[in-house]
């Protein structure tokens, strides 16, 4: 267990509550069950499993440090679009992102093993931060995968579209999220054209969208990202290493 990490666990037999830090998590009738670290966890964290009898089981939780690439500059971040415009833009488009995510779906994608949306040269990798003159700038919260704009992007597991964007959001351009259940979600951005609407059900290995550089983006790419709640997750994590090219 790692920061940006997640484990698929199994909670006792018998269990009518489970906790992971006092949160309660769902719990499938097969007793499965998804937790997940943020890039920024702490050391260590705790599950608690209440049984019909009243009796708990605990079990502490260890997650491992990973070392982030951090760029230091001796500059301060450029603003493409004036601060109070850029945040009069920002609030209802942040309005629709948290709206979607508090949206939750019985989708049974969360089980499935993740494929890549996209194959390719991996850009950015997900943590990654620039500290602007000893000032830490927000972190990547996904990763970047260069392709040419009009691939075909695919969902890597099932789920349920909670947003296609209308128009295209000032940083992501026109995004694409979709609740993969469990509290489970990812975002596709940047993308040139969306190929599914909100409320479709989406399989594993579907076409959903096509690769551009709308938004802020300075080439063609797919930035995707995973959130597990308020976690953030490193989707290398989840699908594995990058396949070779063919």
């Amino acid at each position: 267990m790692v920061q940006g990490g997640a484990v698929i666990g199994t909670a006792p037999k018998g269990t009518t509550l489970l906790t992971f830090d006092g949160v309660p998590v769902p719990i499938a009738p097969d007793r499965r069950f998804l937790i997940a670290f943020d890039r920024d966890a702490r050391s260590s964290a705790l599950l608690v499993a209440t049984l019909g009898n009243g009796e708990q089981v605990r079990h502490a939780l260890t997650i491992g440090p990973r070392a982030w690439d951090i760029s230091r500059l001796d500059t301060l971040p450029k603003y493409p679009v004036p601060r109070p415009e850029f945040e009069r833009l920002r609030a209802p488009e942040l309005a629709q992102i948290n709206a979607a995510r508090r949206m939750q779906s019985d989708s049974q994608g969360w089980r499935q093993q993740m494929l890549w949306p996209v194959t390719g040269r991996i850009s950015t990798l997900f943590g990654s931060q620039r500290v602007y003159r000893g000032e830490p700038g927000s972190y990547h919260s996904g990763i970047d995968i260069a392709q040419p704009t009009g691939t075909v992007v695919l969902a890597p597991v099932d789920g349920v579209v909670v947003l296609a964007a209308a128009k295209p959001f000032t940083l992501e351009g026109n995004l694409l999220m979709v609740d993969h259940g469990a509290g489970l979600n990812s975002a596709f951005m940047h993308l040139s054209r969306i190929d599914v609407r909100v409320g479709e059900h989406v399989r594993r290995g579907q076409p959903i969208g096509r690769v551009g550089m709308t938004g802020r983006a300075t080439g063609p790419h797919l930035h995707w990202s995973l959130k597990w709640r308020d976690s953030r997750i490193d989707p290398l994590l989840r699908a594995g290493p990058m396949p070779a090219a063919s």
